[in-house]
Order: C-alpha cells, then sequence, then structure tokens
C-alpha cells in the first residue's frame, strides 16, 4: 500500500497566509495544499481498485486489520464509499476514480424506490448520487435523488410534524426523531427546487422547527432522540442513544446538529435556526478538550482515557465552513472558519491520518459505544466527512 504522509497543516497554512504568487496574486504555496488532497485521491484509487463486488461497501476497519469490513446496499452507510470516490475525483479530476465513482453509485439505485425503512435514505443517496450529479450534471442521477427524496417524505408524520427516524425502534422509544436527520433534509430541499414539489420543502421546513423545538436543550446541547406520541404529536421526552447518558453531550450528535441547522438556515433563511446552528457551535468550541477532537461524548466520566471520534471533528468542520460562509458578522466568520482549519489540521497530523496502516483515511472513530461497536477504528463515514471539509478549505483558501 502506498504511503499517505501525513502534512502539517498548520505549517502549509502559515505559508499561505504569508506567501502569494509573483505572476496572479494567489498563493503558489497552495500546492501543499494540494497534495494533501492528491494523495488521500492515490490511496483512495487503490483501495478501489482492489474491491471488486460493486453492491459491497467499506464501513470499518477491524483492530490489527488492513482491509476494509464490506456491508451491503441496505446499511446506512452504503453511500459514504462513493461518495470518498466522487470527492477523491473531484480534488484529482482522475477519470478513474470518476469510473470507480459511478459503479459503486449504481448500486445504491433501489434506496429510491424501494419503500423506505428509515431516515438514512438521505445519508445513502445524496453522498453518492448527489455527488454524482452535482458533478456530471447526469439528469438520469436527479431522478434517483427526487425519487428518493419522495421516498423519504413516506415517513413523515404530520401529526408529529417530522420524519419517522426509526420504524423498528418504535417498541423502545414510541414514534422517534433523531439529531441525525437533520442531514437529510438537504436531499428534501435540493429536490422541492429541483422538480420534486412544494411538499418535500414543507416537510423538512416542520421537521428542523420540530426538532429545534424539542431536541435543542437549554444547555445548547442535544438530545440524540426525541420521543412523541404518535396519537397526539405530544413530545413525551428526550433520550439517547448512542451517547453516554440522556442529557450528556454525545459528540457526533452536536456535530449534526451543528450542520444541519446552517443547512436549514441556509435553505429557508429562517433566523431561529442560524441562531440554534450558533448556540450549538458555541457551546461545542467551549467544551471541547484542548487538542480539538472531541471524545466520543464530552461528558464520559472516564475522560481522558475515554476514546476520541474523529468522525464527529470531521462533521464540525463541514458545518462550521457551512456556517462561516452564512453568518454576517466578520469576526463569527473568522472564529468559525480557524476553527474548522484547526480540526482540520489535526485530523492530517500523524495522529489522525491512516497513512499505510490501512486502508482508510482517518484512525480513531467511534460509532456506537453503548452497544460496544465500531469503538475507536477507522469508519467511511469519518473519511466521507474529512475529504468533504478538506474541499470546503480549499475552494475557501483558493476560491
Amino acid at each position: 500500500m502506498k504511503t499517505l504522509k501525513a502534512l502539517s497543516w498548520l505549517a502549509v497554512f502559515s505559508v499561505l497566509a504569508c506567501t502569494s504568487s509573483e505572476d496572479n496574486g494567489q498563493s503558489d504555496s497552495s500546492t501543499a495544499e494540494y497534495k494533501v488532497l492528491s494523495d488521500l485521491a492515490e490511496k483512495t484509487k487503490i483501495t478501489a481498485s482492489a474491491l471488486t463486488k460493486v453492491d459491497s461497501f467499506p464501513r470499518n476497519i477491524s483492530e490489527g486489520k488492513t482491509n476494509w469490513n464490506l456491508v451491503d446496499v441496505k446499511d446506512w452507510c452504503s453511500g459514504f464509499w462513493p461518495g470518498v470516490l466522487w470527492y477523491a475525483y473531484e480534488a484529482s479530476g482522475d477519470e478513474a476514480l470518476m469510473k470507480d465513482a459511478i459503479r459503486f453509485t449504481l448500486p445504491l439505485k433501489e434506496i429510491a424506490y424501494k419503500p423506505a425503512e428509515n431516515h438514512d435514505v438521505g445519508f445513502m443517496v445524496n453522498s453518492s448520487y448527489g455527488n454524482a450529479y452535482r458533478l456530471t450534471g447526469d439528469e438520469e442521477y436527479k431522478e434517483v435523488l427526487i425519487a428518493a427524496a419522495n421516498n423519504l417524505v413516506t415517513l413523515y408524520d404530520p401529526k408529529v410534524g417530522t420524519i419517522l427516524s426509526w420504524p423498528s425502534q418504535m417498541e423502545n422509544y414510541q414514534y422517534n426523531t433523531i439529531i441525525d436527520n437533520m442531514m437529510n433534509l438537504e436531499l428534501l430541499f435540493w429536490a422541492s427546487k429541483n422538480g420534486g414539489g412544494q411538499n418535500l420543502y414543507d416537510v423538512a421546513m416542520s421537521h428542523a422547527e420540530k426538532t429545534m423545538e424539542h431536541l435543542v436543550r437549554s444547555d445548547s446541547a442535544l438530545y440524540h432522540v426525541g420521543s412523541f406520541d404518535q396519537k397526539t404529536g405530544k413530545f413525551l421526552r428526550g433520550y439517547t442513544h448512542q451517547g453516554y447518558a440522556t442529557e450528556s453531550m454525545w459528540a457526533r450528535g452536536q456535530s449534526w446538529g451543528i450542520y444541519g441547522f446552517s443547512v436549514a438556515y441556509r435553505e429557508t433563511g429562517d433566523e431561529e435556526f442560524l441562531k440554534t446552528a450558533i448556540r450549538l457551535t458555541e457551546h461545542y468550541i467551549d467544551r471541547l478538550p484542548e487538542d480539538g477532537i472531541p471524545f466520543w461524548d464530552f461528558d464520559d466520566p472516564a475522560i481522558p482515557n475515554a476514546p476520541k471520534d474523529a468522525s464527529a471533528a470531521a462533521v464540525a468542520a463541514c458545518g462550521m465552513l457551512e456556517l462561516a460562509g452564512l453568518v454576517e458578522e466578520p469576526a463569527l466568520k473568522e472564529k468559525y472558519e480557524k476553527a474548522a482549519e484547526s480540526y482540520i489540521s489535526k485530523l492530517s497530523s500523524s495522529e489522525y491520518l491512516s497513512g499505510d496502516t490501512n486502508e482508510a483515511l482517518l484512525l480513531h472513530s467511534t460509532g456506537h459505544y453503548p452497544h460496544d461497536s465500531e469503538i475507536d477504528m477507522p469508519i467511511i463515514y469519518a473519511d466521507y466527512y474529512y475529504m468533504e471539509a478538506l474541499l470546503r478549505l480549499k475552494r475557501l483558501k483558493n476560491p
């Protein structure tokens, strides 16, 4: 496996800040920034060449192993691998990567047309077909995206005002909505503007409003799960499912909220969504450990001996770069850009980059700690959001 060298992003950006090109006024040291993405794209290409079953998708890598554990199309993480390939293609322009992205994207088409089993339709289809359409403009991808959006809203209950997240968990939580579901609204907002109809926008708006009302706590942290009475629509209570405790601050959940409410504001202009995104972001920043990478839950009593979650840091970086482009105050814009940049810098260090350790890009993510699942290991959605964060930062530095 080709060795991926970890570059110091702090060093790269300090050079970017003080070096300019004599020819065009732009930073000629941006080649270092491209080098990181180029190396990641090359590693992704090598990994893809070894994967022959296009209906099997990377999910995680077990301790001591080098190769991805694979899952089928129905796994909620299935769309992230083709998404990584599309990002690698975007970073490199390598046509071979585009071909790989296409061959792993196409099997996910069935998700758009089979009855929705949970809210993850958005994660699965938007990360694959969404990036495919964004980068190619192929109308066939667009059709699948709109079909997926219409499929997702079949889980919406107007009495509750939200999309049911986990039909399989009704016994435990009654009618449930989780903070992760905020990330699936982007598919609905997009589809509503691209031929899918007003209903998709209305559902997304209602879901965001109800999530903001009931899952955002007074301490500016989030419940992972909101439970509702399906007959009356009344909010019953909040729970955790993947966090340490109901009132603790589960790191990835906070990151989903930062990103999700930023997108909701971008798509609706509702100032309450912006205020919520800022609240969640400020609370996240205030509680971070010194190195900028959160422990899996901010309130785990085992800290500092608790596992980290690189995936939460990658999602937070994407969310803060999104938010930085929406706030009007220059000081806030600079704060969120610098915060995101610092997380990306840390993730791009030898402590978190996997290098030639295994096929993944990042180490040290945590999936479902309470169920002893995916603890301190590479997980595909960490790679996906890390690549997205890098590309966002590249566009910011080199518009």
